[in-house]
């Protein structure tokens, strides 16, 4: 796990064991060994896997279960787990609540370069191995991944800026994308998905930037067809990955600040 330069035969290792078993036996006993690493390849091999499961379950074709192969080959070559630390004692707070607790890493400690190099900057800031436990994850998880989500799309409208967009973006389609594993998840790995998903958005948030601002979106109506126009028409595949989570969490929890956030994102130079 974690090395790179074996990505093709970790995708050859899953596409032996999607002809052994079913799909969703494989996905749902891999997950919770994944699951730590998550952030792998700024959780990439997670939003290729739950895109690829979203497919599965509409129909099975042999392209899509290479997908769920190359999915998970990539979240496991690049797995890439973040330091977090158990406290047994520590209030357990809904996102929204616990996002004002996130420590944020000073702007001299950040490494540049990848976000997966951005994300090792953590390794080395104490403060931030408490974050996992913030929250509480035992509950139901559609209404929990709603709030997630909810709560770092309104973190990206209200912090974003040319430099931390992108680490913005993928909290938020990190968690849409644990929300179409779901269905597959065993009853015990769901949780502890739920819990690394919270710690990888927690994450980008830590290394992005000053925290929230007083910033108030524009109160403008915006229409879903003009925002999936807008973002095929960008040819930028994080605005468009950013506005298909955004509506299809909309949906589900029809808030204003997602359809916010999809529209700064496709109008991003």
């Amino acid at each position: 796990l974690g090395d790179g330069s074996r990505v093709a035969d970790w995708t050859d290792f899953f596409g032996r064991e999607l002809k052994e078993a079913a799909w969703a036996e494989v996905l749902g006993r891999w997950s919770a060994v994944l699951a730590p690493g998550l952030a792998a390849a700024a959780a990439h091999g997670l939003i290729r896997t739950g895109h690829a499961a979203r497919s599965l379950s509409a129909k099975e074709t042999d392209l899509r279960r290479r997908e769920l192969a190359e999915g998970l080959g990539y979240w496991a070559a690049y797995y890439q787990p973040l330091p977090e630390a158990r406290n047994a004692t520590a209030g357990r707070l809904k996102p929204a609540q616990a996002i004002a607790h996130i420590p944020l890493l000073p702007p001299e400690k950040r490494l540049h370069g990848s976000i997966m190099n951005g994300l090792r900057s953590l390794d080395n800031f104490k403060p931030f191995a408490a974050a996992a436990d913030l929250i509480e994850t035992t509950g139901d998880a559609g209404p929990f991944l709603s709030e997630l989500t909810e709560t770092f799309a309104d973190a990206y409208v209200k912090n974003v800026n040319r430099r931390n967009h992108l680490l913005l973006i993928h909290a938020v389609t990190a968690a849409a994308a644990l929300r179409s594993l779901l269905p597959f998840l065993p009853a015990d790995t769901a949780p502890k998905a739920l819990r690394y998903g919270w710690q990888v958005a927690a994450a980008l948030y830590s290394i992005s930037g000053p925290g929230a601002t007083d910033r108030v979106p524009e109160a403008k109506e915006v229409g879903r067809d003009e925002l999936i126009d807008r973002a095929v028409a960008s040819q930028d595949e994080h605005a468009i990955k950013f506005t298909e989570a955004c509506l299809r969490e909309h949906a589900l929890n029809p808030k204003p600040v997602y359809l916010q956030a999809a529209r700064d994102a496709v109008g991003r130079p």
